[in-house]
């Protein structure tokens, strides 16, 4: 499995590397398909978050499959050791719910609205130069490719990425909104095809948003 290290307003050293390095073989006992590791690891320099100043995201790459999770403490190895715990519960579930695929349920393809995963160099070439809302909406875009602008002198920044996924039931979008640990999913709704949105309200309660047009809605 390639485990990729990554950090956000700070320097990762080479224990934090070995310490993820050797905690991953939780994830392959687990999930021995998992393909690609990342680990993201963001330091907040308020003080007055000092609680929460290390936060560790992980992301598990495992042929179509993406499971996310991510937490946050006052060290790093903490915060990864937490991340940890919340991943390896959620490759279970993965795990139990591939078995019920002889029963019809086909594995499909989260769509992750939170950007975890450093931007690279191809991407950036693929950057939009006119820093306007415009232009980060006005090209097209192939599956993978993304655009992201500034917009003037504000630290506004608007980024738009392509995602493909096939269309699931409602059922199905909430399964994988918890696998990658978010409290949205944006989703096809199989049943009526419009773009539709899965979100936690509270408790055990969820709400889904669904958009169409006034000329399809009669």
């Amino acid at each position: 499995m390639e485990i990729v290290v990554t950090g956000r307003h700070t320097q990762i050293k080479q224990r934090f590397r070995d310490v993820v390095e050797s905690k991953m073989n939780r994830v392959t006992a687990i999930a021995p398909d998992a393909q690609r590791a990342q680990i993201v690891l963001t330091h907040e320099g308020n003080p007055r978050q000092a609680d929460t100043a290390k936060r560790v995201e992980i992301t598990i790459i495992a042929g179509r499959t993406v499971v996310r999770a991510e937490a946050s403490s006052t060290d790093e190895f903490s915060a990864l050791d937490m991340a940890l715990d919340k991943l390896t519960l959620r490759l279970r579930r993965t795990r139990d719910r591939r078995k019920d695929h002889r029963r019809g349920y086909t594995n499909q393809v989260p769509v992750d609205m939170g950007g975890v995963t450093p931007q690279t160099d191809q991407e950036k070439a693929q950057e939009e130069p006119n820093n306007s809302p415009q232009a980060a909406v006005a090209s097209d875009l192939g599956p993978g490719e993304s655009v992201e602008v500034q917009v003037g002198d504000t630290p506004i920044v608007i980024r738009r990425k392509l995602h493909l996924a096939e269309p699931m039931s409602i059922d199905e979008a909430l399964y994988e909104m918890e696998l990658i640990g978010h409290d949205f999913f944006l989703f096809v709704n199989r049943e009526t095809g419009r773009p539709s949105v899965v979100y936690h309200r509270h408790g055990w309660s969820y709400g889904v948003f669904e958009i169409d047009t006034p000329e399809n809605v009669k």
